[in-house]
């Protein structure tokens, strides 16, 4: 289970990279217009996205029950990382499904493209810094 939590964290922190550096290259070589607001490469992107988002909350679930903190313990800088971790990758999953469910079937919600456009900025800026916390953090676990 070691093995396959550490390929876990370095793809976590694969995907974290390729987000962010895409999020901020993409304008300089895709100029977006009414009828083609995203560039295509997205579309690859939410795949590993999808799998990254599953992954970071489910080892994050294990890493949050393992930390406990329960039964009047005091609070640990440990059990706090987990807890960001873990409910944060829910809010921005949460986020990331509605607006991926939303891309693929046009009319899901009803909301003007200016909403899902800003939901996407805040899902392209946070998710790499939480899948990089993750990431980093299972890398580093002796467990």
């Amino acid at each position: 289970m070691d093995s396959f939590k550490r390929i876990v964290g370095v793809y976590l922190v694969l995907v974290a990279a390729v987000v962010a550096i895409h999020t901020v290259v993409e304008p300089l070589y895709y100029t977006s217009t009414e009828a083609s607001p995203y560039s295509p490469h997205w579309s690859r992107f939410n795949a590993l996205m999808v799998l990254a988002i599953v992954l970071g909350v489910v080892f994050g679930y294990i890493r949050k029950r393992a930390v406990g903190g329960g039964g009047g313990a005091s609070v640990t800088r440990e059990y706090v990382e987990a807890n960001v971790q873990f409910y944060g990758l829910l809010f921005v999953g949460i986020l990331f499904f509605w607006n991926f469910f939303n891309l693929h079937s046009p009319g899901f919600t009803a909301i003007a493209m200016e909403t899902v456009s800003a939901v996407w900025i805040v899902i392209d800026a946070a998710l790499p810094l939480l899948l990089a916390s993750m990431g980093f953090s299972m890398l580093r676990s002796r467990e």
